[in-house]
């Protein structure tokens, strides 16, 4: 069912940020009776009609429960679904800890320390989850909390046994990670902000599947992705993903799944998804990114299992 999401945007975005988010609106009731998707648009409006329709047959048939959270800053293009669900973060989660870390550092008037910015290199680009337990707990639950809301993610809620895999996460939270490293805020420096960018282009190819697929050469790709199995709600798999054009701005794009049977059927879904976004806002652009699933990855095309070793639910509680 689509959601009405103005109003709690409104309720949520600290005017101080100036971030640029999505004006959300409720869907007419023509666009509820075709599709699932809210979308819309202060420059195209046909170019919302178009991704509200494409999404929509995307998700079309597939199991499980899906969120989605598309801005495109150059457009003033949105879309939504199921935009303030609530999900266990993985490793999504490891976005948000690396700029608390750079807050950090900031706060303290200095650059990363050589530590940090080798801890911080292979939580992102590995999804290293011994580095981001250490980060994790340098930081500490009181700073890890303030720079939630510092940073307005006020749907965001840490897991109440400090398990940094268990954080609870919304695709309306996760768009806002993105632009805290895609515009100027006063959350972030621009320093800190290049740095973020360029640890999450880095991402090793064998885990650049979900958001980036179908993304047109010449788009610059930053993704963070996670997954985790746990007993109930199956296989956590999401992606997000920031896209940078050459001239213009970009868009963001966030996609959050469970209820998956395997790690690969939450993956096929949200590569779907990407597709036609990028598609879509890149008309006439050929896909020059595909899924990094060349060699398989943890969990593909088996059943979920009650193991939650995979993605951090059993790592960094604060002690």
């Amino acid at each position: 069912m689509p959601h009405s999401l103005s109003g709690a945007l409104r309720r949520t975005v600290p005017a101080a940020l100036a971030l640029a988010l999505l004006p959300m609106a409720a869907p007419s009731a023509a666009e509820a009776a075709t599709s699932p998707v809210a979308c819309g648009s202060t420059g195209r409006p046909a170019l919302a009609t178009q991704l509200s329709r494409d999404i929509g047959a995307a998700v079309a048939g597939r199991a499980g429960t899906v969120s989605v959270g598309l801005w495109d800053r150059a457009t003033g293009t949105w879309c939504g679904m199921h935009y303030t669900w609530h999900y266990d973060s993985a490793s999504v989660v490891k976005a948000i800890v690396m700029q608390a870390v750079l807050r950090r550092a900031m706060e303290s008037h200095r650059k990363l320390s050589s530590q940090e910015d080798a801890l911080i290199t292979a939580m992102i680009t590995r999804s290293d989850n011994d580095a981001t337990t250490t980060l994790w707990r340098s930081l500490g639950r009181a700073r890890v909390q303030r720079y939630l809301q510092l940073a307005g993610l006020t749907h965001t809620t840490l897991d109440a046994g400090g398990a940094w895999g268990l954080t609870r996460i919304t695709a309306q939270d996760e768009l806002r990670v993105l632009a805290l490293l895609d515009s100027a805020n006063t959350v972030l420096s621009d320093a800190s902000r290049a740095y973020g960018l360029r640890q999450m282009a880095n991402v090793v190819s064998s885990q650049r599947w979900g958001t980036p697929a179908g993304a047109p050469a010449g788009i610059g790709v930053h993704v963070k992705n996670g997954w985790l199995p746990r007993a109930t709600h199956g296989w956590r798999v999401h992606s997000i993903g920031a896209f940078t054009r050459t001239t213009g701005p970009g868009y963001r794009l966030v996609v959050l799944t469970q209820d998956n049977g395997t790690m690969g059927y939450g993956v096929t879904t949200i590569e779907r998804i990407a597709r036609v976004v990028h598609h879509d806002l890149n008309p006439g652009a050929a896909a020059a990114t595909t899924s990094g699933r060349t060699s398989g990855y943890p969990g593909a095309g088996t059943p979920a299992r009650v193991s939650e070793q995979s993605d951090g639910s059993d790592h960094g509680s604060f002690k």
